[in-house]
């Protein structure tokens, strides 16, 4: 049985689930937290549905076998393509994950121009589909961005690979969902090309708070003085460039 102390796993294919852990850190100042990227095999977004399944399982057993609480998705493209199989293998586990923030986009601008950016796994998904069909009422519009992680994962200036994709969109869409975890840690080069009328959206918040609720539920909201572990499935400079990523932010 999991106890209070234990960690809350989180997991994402490389650096951009510390957007999300940078929210959880603000939901849940008091936990302890193991962050998981699996740079090895980075990026998620180009490859099959069956290879990001493969990969996000490999991940949760490790995570699972450590001992934690709780899993946190932090990958957009691992949500879409394998959260609906990971509940079911482990149906007594805490596993929240990250969606597009299509409903946030819904409760600004219910009848707005709203764009999509994400990678191409999680726009051809059943749950893009799903979410697009329920806020119908909006105008969507999806653009797949492949090989944009890459360069976040590489730390190199993605403007000349985001400028002819972005620049028809400037000043005609009134929100744009930041639907890969990465996309949030490159935020001002979105609203340089997209124009400053474009509001970001994107779900780290929401899933912050889920995760607050299902632990409260479970009795396992732990109250103490907080601490992140990092670990990557590839050597190198990891933990330096995480908690670089997380003292800029704060």
């Amino acid at each position: 049985m999991p106890n209070r102390e234990d960690y809350i796993g989180v997991f994402d294919s490389g650096v951009g689930g510390l957007s999300v852990l940078k929210a959880l850190l603000q939901e849940l100042p008091g936990e302890r937290f193991l962050y998981f990227g699996d740079c090895a095999n980075a990026p998620y977004g180009t490859k099959t549905t069956q290879q990001v399944k493969d990969l996000t399982f490999a991940a949760a057993e490790k995570l699972f076998c450590r001992g934690i609480k709780a899993l946190v998705v932090a990958c957009n493209t691992a949500t879409a393509a394998a959260i609906d199989d990971l509940r079911a293998k482990y149906p007594d586990g805490i596993i929240v994950g990250i969606e597009p923030a299509v409903k946030l986009a819904h409760d600004h601008y219910p009848q707005g121009k709203v764009g999509v950016l994400a990678t191409p796994v999680t726009l051809r998904e059943e749950k893009f589909a799903h979410l697009a069909e329920n806020f119908s009422q909006m105008e969507i519009t999806p653009i797949p961005l492949p090989g944009l992680v890459e360069l976040i994962e590489k730390g190199e200036d993605p403007e000349a690979f985001l400028q002819p994709v972005l620049a028809p969109y400037r000043n005609k869409l009134d929100a744009v969902v930041l639907g890969c975890t990465h996309y949030p840690l490159i935020a001002p080069v979105f609203r340089s090309i997209l124009g400053q009328n474009t509001e970001l959206l994107d779900g780290a918040k929401g899933t912050a708070q889920q995760t607050k609720r299902r632990l409260l539920a479970a009795d396992l909201l732990e109250k103490g003085e907080g601490c992140v572990v990092f670990e990557s499935s590839a050597e190198g400079d990891f933990e330096k460039r995480c908690k670089t990523f997380l003292e800029e932010k704060s």
